[in-house]
């Protein structure tokens, strides 16, 4: 089991084949002190070009931002298939599974989060919309604005989600 109390740096990701959300936060080994935003935004993959190129650049990407930012464990969202959008979880399983091979190449453990978790323990509703999800990071992380777009939230949510569940933040 990863026992995060010596954790310092979670590396949150909202998985998507056109927008994947990444946050990159430090945690305080001292408790009471508020984690910090190392690196936050988002990886933009061209809906026009195939699946393959879109898969190939999201690695790429998520390369480049490990090796920058040096997370000791990955967190992400776990799949969930919507009934009436099943091609949805399936898309998406690709996205993770880029994810998952990145993680497992820098030889990182990774979290896996459903979302309905990751909303509840940032909000306290577990079906909360993206602008909740908007102010609350903005409020919990004293960020001057909401992140923008909501995927950048969400994987900002993800990573202290992961943190808290093993340990207090």
């Amino acid at each position: 089991m990863l026992i995060l109390g010596a954790m310092r740096r979670v590396l949150g990701i909202d998985p998507g084949l056109r927008i994947t959300g990444y946050g990159v936060v430090d945690i305080p080994a001292a408790l009471g002190r508020p984690p910090r935003v190392v690196e936050a935004g988002v990886f933009r993959l061209s809906a026009k070009k195939s699946m393959e190129h879109r898969l190939m650049q999201l690695e790429a990407d998520l390369v480049a931002l490990i090796e920058e930012c040096k997370p000791e464990v990955v967190a992400v969202e776990k799949l969930y298939a919507h009934y009436k959008h099943p091609r949805t979880a399936i898309l998406m399983g690709h996205a993770r599974g880029v994810i998952l091979l990145a993680a497992a190449r820098k030889e990182l453990p990774v979290i896996h989060l459903p979302s309905t978790e990751v909303k509840k323990a940032v909000t306290g509703y577990g079906h909360a919309s993206k602008a909740q999800m908007q102010r609350s990071i903005q409020a919990i992380l004293s960020l001057p604005e909401a992140p923008s777009p909501p995927d950048v939230a969400d994987a900002l949510a993800i990573a202290l989600t992961a943190a808290r569940r093993h340990a207090a933040v």
